[in-house]
């Protein structure tokens, strides 16, 4: 089948008008990950703190029972069960989460 000359002078300009797509140069990126998270800005938290990250997480009716040392140690209850959760002083990460008690009724 041959095309008349009109045809193909329009189809050479219909692919001559047509956009290309031209590549991008590649870039450096500087992506800064790490591992883990600062929750409290570097400093220590308080007890008062830590119940409110315990509170937070779901736990009610939150105890404390040892706000010395390297960790805080509250007694709170959730879906029924009561739980002894402890807190790292130096960053609020809760670092153990422990069934204690039984169900409530």
């Amino acid at each position: 089948m041959s095309r008349s000359p009109l045809a193909a002078l329009v189809l050479t300009l219909a692919l001559l008008v047509e956009p290309m797509a031209l590549s991008t140069p590649a870039e450096a990126v500087s992506i800064s990950i790490h591992v883990g998270t600062n929750l409290s800005g570097g400093r220590a938290i308080s007890c008062a703190e830590g119940a409110r990250r315990v509170r937070s997480r779901g736990f009610r009716d939150v105890r404390r029972i040892n706000c010395s040392g390297r960790y805080f140690v509250y007694r709170a209850w959730r879906s029924g069960r009561q739980y002894e959760i402890a807190v790292r002083r130096s960053n609020g990460r809760v670092v153990d989460v422990r069934r204690v008690g039984r169900r409530r009724f």
